[in-house]
């Protein structure tokens, strides 16, 4: 689920700086596709750096990129060309037209302003995060609560003995991969349908949505009431069937108050709302087809984690299924609902659950990094910025700052780069490149690197959150404190 929920920053300020770029990732240069996989292990790859502990030195992303040929390696994927930048004023105001760049083979610097605020100390990192910590009574009591409910309706949905008779559960989000923060009240369930033998055409030159058609002899026979005039299966036909049968089927489920909330236009979501006085709880119901083939052509340049968690890893994921998520395609002249996006919510989720390049980081007998820490500091300066600029940061999700998140751990890919004791500076190095995704319009989906996310956002919404940004970098956070 994408909610902006959170609570609201109070009070306005003046002076806001106007400057772009206050932060900078410090990573390799490219020219504005997917984030580059730093080598700072003498790999083929070819990479000019040296790691030490809390930092990594990387080299450009062209000469990596030259070197791997020679190598034969496969080069990294491209990054932002911002990523290089620095900051050429000392007030954060950015880097100005004609400034210097770093020689290939420097080592990242963070620019003034971000220095000065991880050094002086006076954004208290801790105590924030302190404060996002989920109780771990309200936290038990929501997932028993959404447990019950969806187990009852899932039973009632089989019980039917129709066309989602096969449907299985997968839980899936930021509460099941543990970066929930503020309050459990939002949770995310895909329903999955396997199917076999299905045609997989692009509808667009993004890689994520399709048309789907069923090969010879299909053994979905039960689905073919939702195929369109033209053969192709109608994720609109499907959803609104769905939603037909949840709504009923709520209506028998006892001991708890459930409604299923009003359509929300270009959603693939039926959302229920279960009463939990005194607050309430959004489920996220998903449909999703599971589709146990190769991945498509799309996919192929993506998930770019030999050098974070290694190859094989890479490539035990990419022998998995993959999830077909019912999603209208926005870039479409005629919405006619038989288009299906890409979804590797079941990948994303191994990954934050074992997220350390060190089998042990982060469990009982390993060190603990700030990863999933610094993830929930960015989602929660999102949070609080679209709670006060609604219609400005509307086309903002979490899933963008997932999205950075998992580029930036390929950029930096050790343990050591994300010591829990480095947490100011860990954090601005993240905070670092997404800024520089904004400023270039460019975040390359993790798995479909040809899938910019930043597209449909426009300039103006990018560079208004920018500044935004760039204006908590440069006041050490004010709406960090305000709640404290």
């Amino acid at each position: 689920m994408q909610s902006a929920g959170g609570r609201g920053g109070r009070g306005e300020r003046a002076g806001r700086g106007r400057g772009r770029g206050a932060a900078t990732a410090g990573g390799p240069g490219g020219d504005g596709g997917g984030a580059a996989s730093p080598r700072a292990d003498g790999s083929p790859a070819g990479r000019v750096a040296a790691t030490k502990r809390g930092s990594v030195r990387s080299g450009g992303a062209r000469a990596a990129g030259k070197a791997a040929a020679t190598e034969g390696a496969e080069p990294p994927a491209p990054q932002p060309a911002a990523a290089r930048r620095r900051a050429a004023e000392p007030d954060g105001g950015g880097a100005a037209a004609g400034a210097a760049r770093p020689a290939a083979g420097a080592g990242p610097r963070r620019p003034p302003a971000v220095a000065a605020a991880a050094a002086g100390g006076a954004v208290r990192l801790r105590e924030v995060l302190s404060q996002l910590s989920l109780g771990r009574q309200d936290v038990s009591e929501a997932a028993a609560l959404v447990n019950q409910v969806v187990t009852q309706l899932l039973q009632g949905i089989r019980s039917r003995e129709g066309s989602f008779g096969a449907l299985e559960r997968f839980s899936a989000g930021s509460y099941y991969e543990r970066v929930k923060i503020s309050e459990p009240n939002e949770f995310d369930i895909m329903l999955t349908m396997p199917v076999t033998r299905l045609q997989l055409d692009e509808c667009d030159g993004t890689g994520a949505f399709y048309y789907l058609t069923f090969k010879r002899n299909p053994k979905e026979k039960y689905l073919k009431k939702f195929l369109d005039e033209d053969g192709k299966l109608s994720a609109l036909k499907m959803l609104e069937a769905l939603r037909k049968i949840i709504k009923e089927e709520v209506k028998t489920i006892k001991n708890v108050e459930v409604t299923v909330r009003r359509k929300k236009a270009g959603s693939p979501a039926i959302t229920l709302q279960i009463k939990k006085p005194p607050a309430e709880i959004a489920v996220d119901i998903i449909l999703a087809l599971e589709v146990q083939q190769s991945w498509p052509p799309s996919t192929k340049n993506g998930l770019h984690i030999e050098q974070w968690l290694g190859r094989k890893v890479r490539r035990n994921f990419r022998n998995e299924k993959f999830y077909l998520v019912a999603k209208q395609n926005k870039e479409e002249k005629v919405l006619r609902g038989n288009t299906w996006r890409l979804s590797f919510s079941h990948i994303e989720k191994e990954i934050m659950q074992n997220h350390g390049s060190a089998k042990t980081c982060c469990e009982s007998d390993g060190e603990k990094c700030c990863r999933k820490d610094c993830l929930k500091l960015l989602k929660y300066l999102l949070e609080q910025l679209k709670t006060k600029y609604k219609k400005e940061l509307e086309k903002f999700c979490s899933y963008h700052i997932k999205t950075a998140f998992f580029h930036s751990c390929v950029i930096w890919p050790h343990d050591e780069d994300w010591q829990w004791a480095d947490l100011e500076r860990c954090f601005h190095q993240y905070l670092g490149y997404f800024l520089d995704c904004l400023q270039n319009c460019q975040l390359p989906h993790f798995f479909i690197p040809q899938y910019n996310l930043l597209s449909l956002n426009g300039k103006a919404s990018n560079n208004f959150l920018s500044r935004e940004i760039n204006y908590q970098i440069n006041n050490r956070f004010p709406i960090f404190q305000q709640d404290n």
